[in-house]
């Protein structure tokens, strides 16, 4: 199996280590470009991709696999590289595949180019980027998300999967919208809450300062995606926009009922008050529903 990466950070970087520590013996090979070339000679260096592309025309010549590693709207533009100018170089045989974090848009452009393409979201990350901080570690025991195209072979999606269970990660099929409305929910959501929270905070008021200087876990936790790269973030949201307007409508139901909670609860003349009793129930029926820690 040759894998060729287009693209090459910490998602791709971690894919190439995990298939160079558990396939590297059953002959499966890897090349990679990307626009800057530092990722892939570093990891040419190390011994982690076996060729460097100098383009990607020319690194996607003779792959089984075809992965497109980069943000969501770049993998549009990606598609319509493979289904023009570089159509020639793509073997016959090769599936195209992508690890972005939304995936109705890109499977429904890969769908209308004509290319074979299984859509793939490999559910793991860190808060840094780049293949420097890439592990061969990073999907052990994480769903993949395996998201067939139209035109998508048995085959194709059997490489896919085997793609994820050589990473040691949990292949799980799902359609794409469906795919798009659960992580709206468990990571989108998120990412804007975290940048609206730094909004309304740092950039709400001259007592930032001392705020910032209190800050500890709670606010480090809750706004901790936010530091993510921002371009990687905007294509998500992009991409997945209905989606994530419709949790952001869902979220602003539920604290306009936690605003006039609030608003009406009267300064409790000492703790176990009717109003906090109340609070501390519904705090506590919050974490029941996230279930034990995992």
């Amino acid at each position: 199996m040759h894998i060729a990466f287009l693209g090459f950070g910490l998602i791709a970087g971690s894919i190439a280590r995990a298939v160079r520590t558990t396939r590297a013996l059953d002959g499966w090979t890897t090349a990679g470009w990307s626009p800057s070339g530092a990722g892939p000679e570093q990891a040419r260096a190390e011994g982690v991709l076996n060729v460097v592309g100098t383009s990607p025309n020319t690194v996607i010549l003779g792959a089984d696999i075809v992965v497109l590693a980069a943000p969501a709207t770049e993998c549009l533009a990606l598609i319509d590289q493979l289904a023009g100018p570089w159509r020639s170089a793509l073997p016959a045989g090769a599936v195209v595949t992508d690890v972005a974090s939304t995936k109705a848009a890109i499977v429904a452009h890969a769908d209308a180019a004509g290319i074979p393409f299984v859509g793939g979201h490999p559910m793991a990350g860190l808060d840094t980027a780049g293949y420097p901080s890439s592990s061969a570690d990073l999907f052990v025991g994480r769903p993949w998300v395996v998201v067939p195209g139209a035109g998508a072979r048995q085959k194709d999606v059997q490489r896919v999967e085997a793609l994820a269970d050589a990473c040691r990660a949990v292949p799980m099929r799902l359609d794409a919208a469906e795919h798009d409305r659960a992580v709206a929910g468990i990571s989108h959501l998120p990412l804007v809450v975290a940048a609206a929270l730094a909004e309304a905070v740092a950039g709400g008021g001259s007592d930032w300062p001392t705020a910032a200087a209190l800050a500890a876990g709670g606010w480090r936790d809750t706004t901790r995606v936010a530091r993510g790269d921002p371009a990687m973030g905007a294509a998500i949201l992009a991409t997945n926009a209905p989606a994530v307007a419709a949790r952001l409508r869902g979220l602003r139901t539920v604290l306009d009922d936690w605003i006039a909670v609030l608003d009406r609860t009267a300064e409790p003349d000492a703790p176990g008050s009717e109003d906090e009793v109340a609070l501390r129930e519904r705090l506590t029926a919050a974490r029941a529903l996230l279930g034990p820690r995992g």
